[in-house]
């Protein structure tokens, strides 16, 4: 037996939006046996956009029962048969979280009668329940009420069982059957033809843009495991009516998925990616030679025509740096810029300046000094390259950390590990550095030495 369900709501997910309205068709496949229709009081303002669309007022749902009253008669209705719906997962998202709010847990087989179409119905002009009635001419009535739309659906599931020459509903209706949770939308071929291999995926929505991008060990599996949870979040919901593609890219390790999804996001800049999305307000420490011929060490905001020895996220750290900096190498603080020149160098107090604020030190040694503290920084932003597993036996992934925040990545072969700097270099994609990527990076290294090259 099936079960045809078509509601209202007064919103596009389970978990913030209520039930307006419910109908049940219940059939076995070649006549209606029952029907059930009931307005809802969804406790809640109902949207004007949404009762011009449907004509439900709060008026019309003020004495109707609230779902509590009807959620026991529903569940007897559904339980113990096939759930069916156009965009089965709306419909049974907002049900099953309805009834779960009071006990009662709905576990039925789904069936879309969007995705049924596009494999009985191909080359439609449009899936959409109206548009498509009118090509096989279904007649609604009472279009976006909930009775007009489920008895019309009906008529069309009757008809794809009649035409369903290739047993499409009879695959769908397995365990494990992906079109029991996908989205309309989506082609099942974009993932059986998913690796389980380390990597990340972009879903694409109708206009093809990147609305995610995630990564995983393993891709299909994870990509899966969006949709086929019980989640009524707002972000599923989103998820389920706006993608219609997914891509990947094999990254054949976990830190190259890492970096690659790091990048993508702060390059694309999807819409449903939450973490990576804050803008980074990057400092520099750089020199410089004042009008006296000394060299001077400050602290920068970060900007292309400005060369930094080393970066970092915030400005405390590089004050930290600078002052470690200072007394290691007897740098002015005055000259560093970690004090006001106008007061007594607290450097000489201290006995590590030695004397440039006041002309007591020499200044070619004093800029001697300087270019060591530089030199120094650069053990902080190491030139080193992390090999790691590639796609494939013959390949290694490759990531390259270099002077002045030179970042590049991509895979070579595995006898790579022994080229020199520049041919690696060579071979690699420039991308641009953050610091989760920087530490990404170092964290590696320093796991796995054996596949890690330092260059001089």
């Amino acid at each position: 037996m099936y079960a045809i369900v078509d509601i209202e709501t007064t919103g596009g997910n389970a978990s913030t939006g209520s039930i307006t309205e419910i109908a049940i068709v219940i059939t076995d496949g070649k006549e209606i046996m029952h029907t059930y229709n009931s307005l809802v009081n969804p406790l809640q303002p109902i949207p004007l956009f949404i009762e011009k669309l449907t004509g439900i007022s709060d008026d019309m749902v003020k004495n109707a029962p609230v779902f509590g009253q009807i959620a026991q008669e529903v569940f007897e209705l559904l339980q113990h048969k096939t759930f069916v719906a156009h965009n089965v997962n709306f419909d049974f998202s907002f049900v099953a979280h309805q009834l779960m709010q009071h006990g009662l847990t709905l576990q039925s087989r789904k069936l879309c009668t969007v995705r049924l179409s596009r494999k009985i119905f191909q080359n439609m002009p449009s899936y959409s329940l109206g548009n498509l009635c009118r090509s096989l001419g279904i007649s609604i009535k009472q279009r976006h009420r909930a009775m007009g739309d489920a008895h019309a659906t009906a008529i069309l599931f009757h008809q794809l069982l009649e035409n369903d020459k290739y047993k499409h509903i009879q695959q769908m209706l397995k365990k494990g059957s992906k079109d029991a949770y996908l989205p309309i939308h989506l082609n099942n071929e974009d993932l059986d033809k998913m690796p389980n291999t380390p990597g990340i995926y972009y879903f694409h929505d109708g206009k093809g843009k990147v609305v995610y991008v995630g990564k995983a060990k393993r891709l299909q599996k994870r990509v899966i495991s969006h949709f086929s949870n019980n989640s009524t979040s707002k972000r599923k919901q989103e998820l389920i009516r706006l993608v219609n593609k997914i891509s990947y890219k094999e990254c054949g390790n976990e830190v190259m998925m890492s970096i690659m999804e790091s990048i993508e996001i702060k390059k694309i800049w999807p819409r449903f990616n939450r973490s990576q999305k804050k803008f980074e307000h990057k400092f520099g420490i750089c020199s410089y030679v004042d009008q006296r011929g000394v060299m001077r060490l400050g602290i920068v905001k970060k900007k292309k025509s400005i060369i930094t020895h080393h970066t970092f996220p915030l400005q405390n750290d590089g004050l930290n740096i600078m002052n470690k900096l200072a007394r290691a190498h007897n740098l002015c603080p005055k000259m560093c810029f970690l004090q006001d020149e106008k007061i007594d160098c607290v450097g000489k107090e201290e006995n590590f300046c030695e004397g440039i604020c006041d002309e007591q030190e020499g200044i070619e040694k004093y800029n001697e000094k300087v270019t060591h503290a530089i030199h120094a920084l650069n053990n902080f932003n190491p030139s080193m390259a992390i090999f790691g597993q590639g796609r494939n036996e013959k390949e290694f992934s490759c990531v390259m950390l270099d002077k002045n925040d030179f970042l590049a990545l991509g895979f070579v072969p595995v006898h790579a590990i022994k080229w020199k700097k520049d041919k690696l270099k060579r071979s690699l994609e420039p991308a641009a550095i953050n610091e989760f990527i920087r530490s990404l990076v170092l964290s590696a290294a320093e796991s796995d030495p054996e596949m890690t090259v330092e260059f001089d």
